[in-house]
């Protein structure tokens, strides 16, 4: 019983902490003994597809177009595509009003996948980049992406999500923002070790030559699409000066809506990215992808419960396993009171830190569910947002 119990714990702490300070520790070594750096041409400009997907986003999009129109990049080496599928809300009307954005839209909702796939059908250009209609970009976002391509050896390049502070101060803005400045922290170390394991469709690049049709089905599109390019041999890289803006979800509950539909989608994304598990073509790429990945998408969740369970039982004759028992209940007590103080005005960040964490871990379990049910569907559905 000990035994499992320190081997549960070992995989909990490798997963959330572990694998970041030995992702420190090799990149600090590859940084040692390799200096070369492929430098950037500041003449280097490819020709770009800029797309953004939307569903009924009629209250952000006439701002998204003006962010786009703003950017920084010679005109005529620029499209920018609005796919508007599926809306009802008067959205396609608005981008109709703008002569130099191209509007794709289909009455039929089949998703965001299907959508991007019937985009890539127009697109001629050397690079294709991605963003949600609901982020706004600095003017040099396309810059700082585009750059990277001119090595050859690399295929894509995400940008980096940050959230908006204005909600920082409730559960979701707390949680969600600690969330992304951390998982930005191991996707710069990823990248510079090697490649990251997932892009996030807030800002996400690639060779358009790369793309292949993606299933209609998909629910977590630019993670699939990301992997299966660095599956390829090639790298996809982290620029984080090129950042996509978001206010955080509206409430945990609106953000739980959000988690249980990712991790649903990345129950899916493991089940089409069996090979990359194969240690042998790319071993590193393996190791990324299982540490980073497949930990927190898996058993990590189960194994909360199981430490939680052990511990009770080895607490009856041990004063040590005792206080490591009186720990937990009080990271759950945290918890718990995050959740009693969710979306007032209280400014106590270190309870809704502990409630996030639960909340993500549930959602790998719901998820779970409805990847197994078939309940997920790849439509997506707009999570309410701060203010």
């Amino acid at each position: 019983m000990e035994l499992v119990f320190w081997t549960a714990i070992a995989i909990i702490f490798y997963t959330f902490l572990g694998y970041g300070i030995l992702l420190y520790v090799l990149v600090v070594l590859k940084r040692i003994f390799s200096s070369n750096k492929t430098p950037f041409d500041p003449h280097y400009c490819p020709s770009v597809t800029f797309v953004v997907p939307c569903y009924n986003e009629a209250d952000t999009v006439v701002q998204k177009i003006n962010n786009c129109l703003a950017l920084d990049y010679p005109k005529d080496k620029l499209t920018i595509i609005f796919i508007t599928d599926g809306s009802n809300d008067g959205s396609p009307a608005l981008i109709q009003q703008f002569p130099n954005i191209k509007l794709l839209h289909s009455p039929h909702r089949a998703g965001k996948a299907e959508a991007e796939n019937r985009a890539m059908l127009h697109i001629q250009s050397e690079i294709t980049v991605f963003s949600d209609a609901n982020t706004i970009l600095p003017h040099d976002a396309i810059q700082k992406l585009v750059r990277h391509y001119h090595n050859p050896k690399v295929g894509a390049v995400a940008g980096e999500k940050r959230i908006q502070p204005k909600t920082a101060d409730q559960a979701a803005g707390a949680g969600e923002g600690i969330y992304w400045r951390y998982e930005s922290l191991l996707k710069r170390l990823d990248s510079e070790l090697h490649t990251i394991v997932g892009a996030a469709g807030e800002l996400f690049s690639f060779r358009t030559s790369l793309f292949s049709p993606i299933e209609k089905d998909t629910i977590l599109d630019d993670f699939i699409l990301s992997m299966r390019i660095a599956a390829k041999g090639y790298l996809v890289l982290y620029e984080p000066e090129a950042y996509a803006m978001e206010t955080a979800s509206a409430s945990i509950k609106e953000e739980l809506k959000r988690k249980v539909r990712i991790c649903a989608g990345g129950w899916q994304s493991m089940s089409r990215l069996l090979p990359i598990l194969n240690p042998l073509p790319n071993p590193v790429l393996t190791f990324q992808y299982f540490s980073h990945r497949v930990l927190r998408w898996t058993i990590v969740p189960f194994l909360l419960m199981l430490v939680l369970v052990l511990n009770i039982l080895l607490a009856i004759d041990s004063n040590l396993y005792g206080m490591i028992l009186l720990v937990q209940f009080s990271f759950y007590g945290f918890a718990i009171i995050g959740w009693l103080l969710e979306n007032k005005n209280i400014k106590l960040k270190t309870f809704f830190v502990p409630y996030y964490f639960l909340i993500m871990n549930y959602s790998v379990i719901a998820g779970y569910i409805r990847f197994m049910n078939g309940q997920q569907s790849a439509a997506w559905e707009r999570s309410k947002r701060g203010i």
